[in-house]
């Protein structure tokens, strides 16, 4: 098992000890109930406070008090959180500065293309596949065909990418807007249930019965947002880092194969120890993506 298998497992671990702990620590009683005073016994009469009161309902019996229907939607809302933490932990992983653009790769391409080794450009960037690279690729293509034809390549490969990047976040935007709808189905069915069962009860129901049934169907409702809050967040902050790190592309490889448009042009490209000893040009402005 290497280590990315380890992290997300442990991840996924963790995600799912949550979402059964907060079930389990709303259904507990208080910690420090109020103290009440010992009911007065009338003679004949039994004490009002000695009437049975039930006592407060696990997890599990949340879980599996609302029948098929009820248990049918928690494991729907379970399966949704664990497909959340999964993409919540693969685009932290996938979603990283250093492996989309990699510096030493856009300092080697660089030298390549002064030099004009552009065959040993193209098999660097096959050796090292990334946003980067392909991208330069398919600008190396057209290499002989113009700077125009160079550039329009490179735009066609960074909307490819980004558009892959952009594809697999989308699914925390659907998983956070379907949550809520499903914890709100159940609660939907649960007060139909607690109603109906109110009302074969008939004069018999009290309120506290009633609210008993409420409360239970409003579990599912808690859990949805509870889901859906976190993988929206997560879907927000994962849209600024690509559009970030799509621009930051775009701007590398221009750089790259600025070479090109020079010698087109018929200007000598700028000398290549500066480019290696001194500082690099500036880039883009860095946000949140790392």
């Amino acid at each position: 098992m290497n280590r990315g298998t380890l992290r997300a497992s442990s991840f996924l671990l963790a995600y799912l000890s949550f979402f059964f702990l907060f079930g389990a620590a709303h259904a507990q009683p208080p910690l420090n109930p109020q103290p009440q005073t010992p009911p007065v016994a009338v003679l004949g009469q039994a004490a009002p406070g000695q009437a049975t009161r039930p006592p407060p309902k696990t997890f599990l019996q949340i879980f599996f008090s609302g029948g098929p229907l009820g248990i049918a939607n928690m494991i729907a809302l379970i399966f949704l959180s664990l497909m959340a933490a999964y993409m919540v932990f693969d685009n932290l992983m996938r979603i990283r500065r250093t492996d989309l653009i990699p510096p030493e790769l856009q300092t080697e391409l660089r030298k390549f293309v002064e030099q004009g080794r552009l065959n040993e450009a193209a098999t660097a960037c096959a050796n090292r596949p990334c946003f980067l690279s392909f991208v330069v690729q398919q600008g190396l293509k057209e290499a002989d065909s113009g700077w125009s034809e160079v550039e329009k390549a490179m735009e066609d490969a960074t909307a490819e990418q980004a558009a892959r990047l952009f594809r697999w976040i989308e699914y925390l935007s659907v998983i956070g807007n379907i949550a809520p709808m499903v914890g709100l189905l159940g609660t939907v069915t649960g007060m139909l249930l607690a109603f109906k069962e109110v009302a074969d009860s008939g004069s018999n129901a009290g309120a506290a019965q009633l609210a008993d049934g409420i409360y239970q169907a409003l579990v599912t409702t808690v859990y949805g947002l509870v889901i859906a809050i976190p993988a929206l967040g997560f879907f927000a902050m994962f849209r600024s880092w690509i559009d970030e790190l799509v621009a930051a592309a775009a701007y590398a490889s221009l750089h790259i194969l600025e070479p090109l448009k020079l010698r087109k042009l018929g200007v000598q490209a700028p000398p290549i120890a500066p480019a290696l000893a001194g500082p690099q040009p500036p880039a883009p402005p860095r946000s949140g993506a790392r």
